[in-house]
């Protein structure tokens, strides 16, 4: 069984631990935390181990994409953990096709096929319920949508990440002091009722302010007989996630009528559209794609899938959280072997993120500026070589437009990055033991295209997916991945 607040104070730990090079300025900027934990059965005891580890709120625009490969495009938090621990997995695969010590597979009865070791488990972890349909809430009536938090009491107010659209230039975000990074605050106020607009971290939908009318309806409503004070209307927390293009869209009506739930959506830009699903859409995926990707299903007999996933002390709702991740992908079948729907246990920590925006603007001081998203996402991952990607705007933190287009400005994450590490993992299998999909008569393979293309366990459960669940999921650009 899974522990919630166990799994949150690893996670919490673990990145006070990190260098403060791109942690938010305490008091002035927020961000998002998510994490892979990886759970090891020894006997009766399970050992507990964050593998990979992502902070993020932003990501680029739709002129902002790259045919390299070489630009991060979703910098959010769920997105730079989950790629965080591809490279995990990478080297760990390495180390078993080299005949290494490795804490994760073992091989498969097919030749060149690898799957889990015994006992061997990931967690996934959220600090926030995931952008998208996770996100639309109903607003609770008592004085506090949260459960309690040992930071503060509780209480957690909406967060909005800006999402960046810079045309594709690199801008460095503030390198700020760590002051009190990784700490508690010590003044907690008391728990405050998270407001009902745009409480996702998700950038505000763009929309007039509703008229007065319209106001009043949404905060107060005459009890029946005119009696008592006024009651607050129903509400939702809303989410700055567009729904994808070709399918309904939300009404936008008062109150609960703003959403329409169940729906794709596409992460919003500072006045240009994105490429990117919302991490609703994306955990939904996982759940039946697994969290491994195209590329390393070459070498697994079964699909990566997370046991649990714990959402940190936010405004949460168990049976909205199930339909966002679980419900909408319940109805597929026919998957290829290998593949199968696999919901995780979901479950929340009473623990809520020292730098979460409801603590940031607890500790916000007269003098600092307007509280703020931090610009930079960090990812850690346990990987013996350079653990440690700190991005802005898609590109490595610092990076000048000179160096745009050279390895020195590349995140480790991109899919460049992480196709050219697959490559040196192909590379290092002894041929006799590569899987048949990657054999020299699988056909030519060049490009990271191909290279997905190839692996077809894996695009046939995409395809059910689609036919089953989201048809309306936007189809990549081929000529954005003919990179090799």
């Amino acid at each position: 069984m899974v522990d919630a607040d166990e799994i949150a104070r690893l996670c919490y730990g673990r990145f006070q631990q990190l260098p403060r090079r791109g942690k938010p300025e305490a008091g002035r900027e927020w961000t998002l935390l998510a994490a892979v934990v990886q759970m090891s059965r020894r006997g009766d005891a399970v050992e507990k181990e964050v593998v990979a580890m992502g902070t993020g709120t932003k990501c680029i625009g739709d002129t902002s994409a790259s045919p390299d490969g070489d630009v991060l495009n979703d910098s959010h938090a769920e997105v730079i953990a989950r790629r965080g621990c591809v490279r995990y997995l990478i080297q760990e695969l390495r180390r078993a096709v080299t005949g290494g010590h490795n804490s994760v597979f073992r091989e498969a009865e097919e030749r060149g096929r690898w799957s889990l070791r015994p006992g061997v488990s990931f967690v996934f972890f959220t600090s926030h319920t995931p952008c998208g349909d996770a996100s639309i809430i109903p607003v609770p009536d008592g004085p506090s949508g949260l459960r309690p938090s040992v930071s503060d009491g509780g209480g957690g107010l909406k967060r909005k990440a800006e999402q960046q659209s810079t045309g594709g230039k690199p801008k460095a975000a503030r390198e700020a002091p760590e002051d009190g990074a990784g700490t508690a605050p010590e003044d907690a106020a008391r728990p405050r009722r998270p407001r009902p607009s745009h409480a996702s971290r998700c950038e505000a939908p763009e929309e007039p302010a509703p008229r007065p009318s319209e106001q009043l309806e949404m905060e107060h409503r005459a009890p029946p007989g005119g009696a008592g004070p006024p009651l607050q209307a129903p509400d939702v927390h809303r989410t700055g996630a567009k729904c994808v293009p070709g399918g309904q869209v939300d009404p936008l009506q008062p109150g609960v009528g703003y959403h329409r739930t169940g729906l794709l959506r596409v992460k919003p830009g500072r006045g240009e559209p994105t490429r990117s699903l919302s991490c609703s859409d994306k955990l939904a995926r996982w759940g039946v794609m697994g969290f491994q990707g195209a590329l390393l299903s070459h070498y697994l007999q079964e699909a990566l899938y997370f046991s649990a996933v714990v959402v940190g002390a936010c405004p949460y709702s168990p049976d909205v959280m199930h339909r966002a991740l679980v419900s909408r992908c319940s109805g597929v079948s026919d998957l290829p072997a290998g593949f199968s729907v696999r919901p995780p246990a979901l479950l929340q920590s009473g623990l809520e993120f020292p730098f979460s925006q409801s603590q940031t603007e607890r500790r916000h001081r007269a003098g600092q500026g307007r509280v703020s998203p931090c610009g930079a996402a960090i990812s850690w991952c346990n990987v013996a070589e350079r653990p440690l990607d700190v991005t802005a705007s898609g590109y490595k933190h610092g990076a000048t437009k000179k160096a745009v287009g050279t390895a020195s400005a590349r995140s480790l994450l991109c899919k460049l990055e992480l196709f050219h590490s697959f490559l040196s993992l192909v590379s290092d299998t002894d041929p006799s033991a590569l899987p048949k999909s990657l054999s020299p008569g699988a056909g030519e393979l060049r490009t990271y295209w191909d290279y997905k293309r190839a692996s077809g366990s894996y695009q046939r459960a995409w395809q059910q997916l689609l036919g089953h669940a989201f048809p309306l999921w936007p189809r990549g650009d081929r000529d954005l991945l003919l990179f090799c």
